[in-house]
């Protein structure tokens, strides 16, 4: 069990209400918003909690209402249908929300149905974005721009609605013209073809732009296939980022031919480097099938010619969820799909493999797993184990073992009574990572009898030890830290439990530095360096953030000879919390200030201790990590400007000012740094190129790559991506409150602004 346990402020809603993100959100649709819950691995937090940023979309005040026709025609179609002396016809009319999504005398329909999240890099931020569906239908798309506050960016029923308004609700033109909308049948198809069941995102990728010029550019873009109650899946494919409205690039319509869908997924393959896509849809009747999707002008896709029928049988077994798996077989050595898909209480699993003879189908159920419905399904892609929940509060664990023809399953029950006492559960998530297991759980029976009062809570269960996040850390592929953070959290909580850092893992990480030298294993090891140096520290007494009533203790304090008192302590307390207060609001808390305030109060009162001395030696190897990241960056950055500038162009980077720091530590050799320094210096042609300071002019000198102060003593801090002074109120942080960054100006060239599309050189969190 990993603490704390989240309360929800309303109950759980929707079919599968919990979500886990690729950037590491967990979002919950309650009955009044979508609860979003941010992980994050805090390099300045002591406690071993895990630490998580709560925010919220909230539901839409008013009711949605599809557009049938004309407002005036429907209302009138609407007033004949209810008082209709046909019953069949008056109270299907009465008791469909779809027709009626506002209630009047019904219960109102708020809440949300389903959310989804889009891979990583598709907002303006490279962040996720958000589709959420109402109760109602309302299909809309959200990002989180500025961390507090979720933005509806566009709504998609509303426009896909004025698209079949203008069509005369056809799909084509050589369909036949439709019925009077007095007509109840035709009444209730318009609603039909326009009511989301579900939506699902698509990998990104790559589509060609042509410019004015007849140049072509790679443009990236993500496909949003949504699947309405007719059976109608609409494929929206819009241009990243997304910025709203405007970066819809097209909007097509495929008829899947399915009765009664239920679920979609996508289904996305690659095999000797072509990539195959379609859209996989399970039916509440039973069978399942994959679509083939078109995607006209994407770069590297294929199609299929024809539907592929994964199951055909109608059992009236509805099908609740589906993931699709990319996998390696060992056997066939080539890629493959595995395809699961929850219905009832079993797995229906089907595994997809392309060789010369075609595409072959291998499928088959796993049972036995439970003796309720499967109300959740999750997967881990990394491993292709699979997780099942029903609503008794157990937890199924698959794990897919190949054979020469197919494969087979190996189940274990997981019991989260064990962990959480007995609980309800009504969903589940896995992390991206595949370290911790997200659950939606209410009291269960006690005694026999049901609770009174249901809350709602999601809690953490750690599934993967210590040791296999730390190897799976110095192993990865990805060699980004903030897109595995449930890895470091489980690393963060050992250290910050045993107060030192594992001989396994220091012996490990020091072999990875010496042979590649990647700075991802840098980070890896700055990261290790602050969470050790947070154990060591000591809790605060008091909150720091509740303000003191006590009269300041001056004379105490100035008086000669009187050593180190309590109170001493309580006043170096309140100036520590001060400093902090006033650096969260300007320029953040420095991990130097905190360490050298810490250091100087353990000195006072007991001289130089062991713990003091470690301190310093931690606090030591911190400063030189860092300083070898920025040097690292600096050559980056300075590559970048050898490239792209002429010899007399007047760039904004402070060039002249990077070299000269470069080159100030004689410690330093780099022959590659030289080189470059040597390149540039031949360009500049002596000249320099210095900053100014926007309030009197004067040239700010580059000593230190944090703050630039110039002779009168105006302070500006420095971009960590260009080193440019930033001369404004407004400016950007990352994540983590690591460093700062200004915001790209209209007049800066584009690898300027590529530069300042980076993430954090310390902690690889992106920048708001």
């Amino acid at each position: 069990r990993r603490e704390p346990a989240v309360r929800l402020q309303h109950g759980a809603s929707g079919l599968e209400p919990l979500a886990w993100s690729e950037d590491h959100r967990v979002s919950v649709s309650t009955a009044r918003s979508i609860a979003v819950l941010e992980q994050l691995s805090d390099v300045h937090s002591g406690g071993q909690d895990m630490v998580i940023h709560r925010t919220a979309v909230p539901a839409p005040a008013t009711a949605c209402t599809l557009k049938v026709g004309p407002k005036k025609e429907v209302a009138e179609c609407k007033e004949k249908f209810a008082s209709s002396v046909d019953p069949t016809v008056s109270q299907m009319f009465m008791l469909d929300r779809v027709f009626n999504p506002e209630g009047k005398s019904l219960t109102p329909m708020r809440g949300f149905k389903y959310s989804s999240w889009s891979p990583l890099g598709c907002d303006a931020n490279g962040r996720c974005l958000l589709a959420a569906l109402t109760m109602d239908n309302r299909l809309t798309i959200h990002a989180n721009l500025n961390r507090l506050q979720w933005v509806q960016l566009v709504d998609l029923t509303e426009l896909y609605g004025e698209r079949l308004f203008e069509a005369s609700y056809r799909l084509c033109k050589a369909d036949a013209p439709c019925g009077e909308l007095g007509d109840f049948p035709e009444f209730q198809r318009r609603h039909s073809m326009q009511t989301p069941v579900r939506m699902e995102w698509s990998g990104i990728c790559t589509t060609q732009q042509v410019k004015h010029n007849n140049e072509c550019r790679d443009v990236g873009s993500v496909l949003l296939a949504v699947l309405f109650e007719n059976g109608n899946i609409a494929v929206w494919q819009f241009q990243l980022p997304f910025l709203g409205k405007e970066s819809i690039t097209s909007c097509n319509t495929i008829e899947s031919g399915i009765s009664s869908p239920s679920v979609l997924s996508w289904w996305e393959y690659e095999h000797n480097n072509r990539k195959m896509s379609g859209l996989i849809v399970g039916s509440a009747y039973g069978p399942v099938k994959i679509i083939p999707v078109n995607l006209k002008a994407v770069k590297g896709y294929f199609t299929l010619r024809q539907p592929v029928v994964l199951w055909q049988e109608m059992d009236q077994l509805p099908v609740h969820s589906i993931k699709c798996i990319p996998l390696y077989h060992p056997y066939q050595k080539c890629s493959c799909s595995l395809v699961v898909a929850a219905r009832g209480p079993y797995v229906f699993w089907c595994l997809l493999l392309i060789s010369k003879a075609g595409l072959n189908v291998h499928n088959s159920h796993v049972t036995g797993l439970h003796s309720l419905p499967i109300v959740s399904m999750t997967a881990d892609k990394q491993n292709g184990t699979v997780y099942t929940c029903s609503t008794d509060g157990k937890v199924r664990q698959l794990i897919p073992i190949f054979t020469d023809v197919a494969l087979k399953f190996e189940h274990q029950l997981i019991k989260l009574s064990e962990v959480f006492g007995c609980v309800r559960t009504h969903g589940i998530a896995v992390s991206p990572c595949g370290a911790y297991l997200a659950v939606i759980t209410t009291e269960g029976m006690v005694n026999g009898l049901h609770p009174v009062n249901k809350n709602y809570q999601v809690q953490f269960v750690t599934l993967k030890t210590f040791e296999e996040a730390a190897a799976q850390l110095l192993e990865s592929s990805v060699q980004n830290l903030f897109r595995q953070v449930d890895l470091t959290d489980l690393v963060r909580w050992k250290i910050l439990k045993d107060k030192h850092i594992p001989q396994f893992l220091q012996e490990a990480l020091d072999k990875k530095i010496e042979s590649c030298g990647s700075t991802y294993f840098w980070r890896f090891k700055l990261f290790l360096l602050r969470i050790l140096y947070q154990s060591m520290q000591k809790a605060p007494s008091e909150v720091t953030w509740r303000p003191s009533h006590e009269d300041a203790k001056i004379l105490i304090s100035d008086s000669p000879g009187m050593g180190s008192t309590e109170d001493d302590q309580e006043e170096g307390t309140s100036k520590q919390a001060s400093k902090q207060s006033m650096g969260d609001t300007g320029k953040g808390v420095d991990i130097d200030d905190t360490a050298e305030d810490s250091l100087h109060q353990s000195s006072d009162a007991g001289g130089r201790e062991p713990m003091v001395e470690k301190l310093l030696e931690i606090q030591a190897q911190i400063e030189a990590v860092e300083m070898h990241l920025t040097r690292e960056h600096m050559k980056r950055v300075l590559g970048e400007v050898y490239l792209h500038t002429w010899i007399t162009e007047n760039t904004s980077i402070p060039t002249r000012g990077v070299c000269d720091f470069l080159m100030s530590d004689d410690g330093y050799d780099d022959r590659t740094a030289r080189v470059l320094i040597g390149h540039i210096l031949k360009k500049m042609n002596k000249q320099t190129f210095p900053e100014h300071c926007s309030l009197c002019k004067e040239i700010l000198p580059f000593t230190d790559r944090k703050q630039a102060v110039c002779s009168n003593g105006h302070i500006w801090l420095r971009c960590f991506l260009t080193y440019q002074s930033c001369q404004s109120l407004v400016y950007r942080r990352c994540l983590l409150h690591d460093s700062i960054a200004r915001h790209p100006t209209p007049e800066d060239p584009e690898w300027i602004k590529r530069l300042l599309q980076g993430p954090c050189t310390f902690c690889d969190s992106p920048v708001f």
